[in-house]
This record gives C-alpha cells, structure tokens and sequence, in this order.
C-alpha cells in the first residue's frame, strides 16, 4: 500500500506544528507533558517581572511563571505560576516577589509554611507581599539626602543672594582697604619679630650673666635663710616680750604719777612754777638787753 505524497506532507506539517508548539511552551517554561500544581498570587506592582520567571525556594527552582494579568476587579496584579507536585508546604506559605538582580529581573520566592492538613493544591492564591530591591533601598535612603540637598542648595542659594546684596561697590572698597591695612600690619609684626630675635641674639650673653646673677643671688637668700634658721630667734623673742613688759611698768608709773618723771608729768604746780620761772628769766633777759649798763660796769681806767 502507497502512501500518498499528500498525506505524507500533512503528517510533515503537523508534527512540525506540534514540535514548534511544544518548543514554544519549553521555551515559555510550561511543558505539557508535566502536571505540576498551579497556584496564583496577588501583587500591587510586578514591573521587572516576565513569563517564564523562576519560582524558588530557598533559592532553589521549584517552579515558573505562567501568567500576569488584572485580577477580576482590576485592582492588582494576578500572577499565575507553577509548582512542583511533590511539594507539600501550607496554603499560607508566602509568595514573595523579589528583585533577583541588577539585570536578572524579578522573580517569585516561595516562603514555606510547613503544616499539616493544609497543605497547597491547585488553584490556591497564596498570600504575597514585596520584597524591597537594591534600587528601590538605595531610592528611599537617598530621597532624604536629596531633601536636605535641596534645602541646602536653598540656603546657599539666599546666602549667595545676601552677600551679593552687601558686597556693593563701597563695601568693596572697604574690604580691600581693610586687607590692605591687615596686610601691612602682619609685615609690621613680622619685621617686630625679627627685631625681637636680633635683639634677643645680641643681648643672650647678658641675658645669660643676669641668669646666672639671679641664680647667685638666690644662693645668697637661701643662705641668710639658713642662717636665720640657726639664729636663738626664741630667746630673742622672749628678752623683746620682757623688755615690753618693763616698758609697759614705766609708763603705767609715768601715767600713775610715780616717781620724779611721774610727779613732772602730772603735778599741775610744777608746771605753773616751770612756767612762771621760764616767763621771769625772759622778762630778766630783755631787761638785760634794754639796759646792759644797770647790770655790767667795765672801765679802762680802772674805773669803779
């Protein structure tokens, strides 16, 4: 029996189809051959995420995306995925969509619950959440470095604005002359300096004789130290208390009226007779002066 050459051709042309739907779905990562459990999941935001990405468990593939499509309310995403059969992880095991690189794009991690009695089956949504990528952290730690930047480009921005304002031609002016002025007066300390330092060469060696005089005259006071050290200063201070004390008796006797000094200080009538004396001998002494002659007789002839 004879096969036709047309029937050869459509058997051709349908195992070709076969073999390109079949790649097409190797490639997509669905295999129809498998019967792998499909779950779904439900995500605010898959951008990085394609069909075809990788399911895993603790970094291990266990399964493929399947699909990405609104859920009925069109509110978030469904993501629809593969696992493998002979996984048995509870129904509330954790779908987490991470960012698998800087250019591997997204994919889905598996966080498993192991329970008893719950245990995932087809058609399960499983709860999601989504895992902060390197880009996103480095955003949210530079967004307030970005702030403050702003506020300091702010600041500097009026700061700029300010000085511009005061710095006018006259206040210009006046800087310069006071840089000027401040110039001239550091060359003065500098040339004072150096004045200072040449004194100071020329006048070392007398600064070193007057070291040396202190150094001699601080021997000498610390041997008049010493020798006061040894001085009796005790029985000097005793003969200075006993002096004192008789000096203290004959004051108390002057002022009691004791003796010939206390009687001439306190004896009213000694004094009235002192004075009467001293005012006699002075009317004697002017009368002396007035008339010489009652009182001296002298003659050349040995006149009497």
């Amino acid at each position: 029996m004879k096969i036709s050459r047309e029937l050869k051709t459509g058997v051709l042309i349908i195992t070709c189809i076969a073999i390109f739907i079949f790649g097409f779905n190797y490639l997509k990562g669905t295999s129809l051959l498998n019967n792998d459990k499909i779950v779904k999941a439900t995500y605010s935001d898959v951008e990085g995420l394609v069909i075809g990405a990788n399911v895993t468990i603790s970094g291990m593939n266990v399964g493929k995306v399947k699909n990405i499509d609104f859920d009925e309310n069109y509110e978030k995403i469904l993501v629809t995925f593969s696992l493998r059969n002979d996984l048995n992880f509870s129904s509330q095991s954790k779908a987490q969509l991470y960012e698998a690189g800087l250019i591997g794009g997204k994919a889905i991690a598996i966080i498993p619950i192991y329970e008893q009695g719950s245990i995932v089956k087809d058609g399960d949504v499983l709860p999601s959440d989504i895992k902060p990528g390197l880009t996103e952290l480095v955003n949210q730690q530079i967004a307030p470095l970005q702030d403050k930047i702003e506020g300091l480009l702010t600041s500097a921005d009026s700061l700029f604005a300010g000085v511009s304002n005061v710095m006018n031609y006259d206040t210009q002016n006046n800087l310069k002359l006071a840089l000027e002025g401040l110039s001239v007066s550091i060359n003065n300390i500098s040339r004072l300096t150096e004045n200072m330092n040449h004194i100071v060469t020329q006048n070392e060696q007398n600064f070193k004789g007057t070291m040396n005089n202190l150094k001699d005259t601080s021997k000498n006071l610390s041997q008049i130290t010493n020798s006061f050290k040894k001085m009796p200063l005790a029985s000097t201070i005793k003969n200075f208390e006993e002096t004192s004390a008789d000096l203290k008796m004959i004051i108390s006797r002057l002022e009691t009226g004791n003796g010939s000094a206390g009687k001439f200080l306190n004896d009213d009538a000694l004094y009235n007779k002192l004075l009467g004396s001293s005012e006699a001998l002075e009317t004697l002494l002017n009368d002396l002066k007035a008339n010489p002659k009652n009182y001296v007789h002298f003659s050349i002839f040995g006149r009497k």
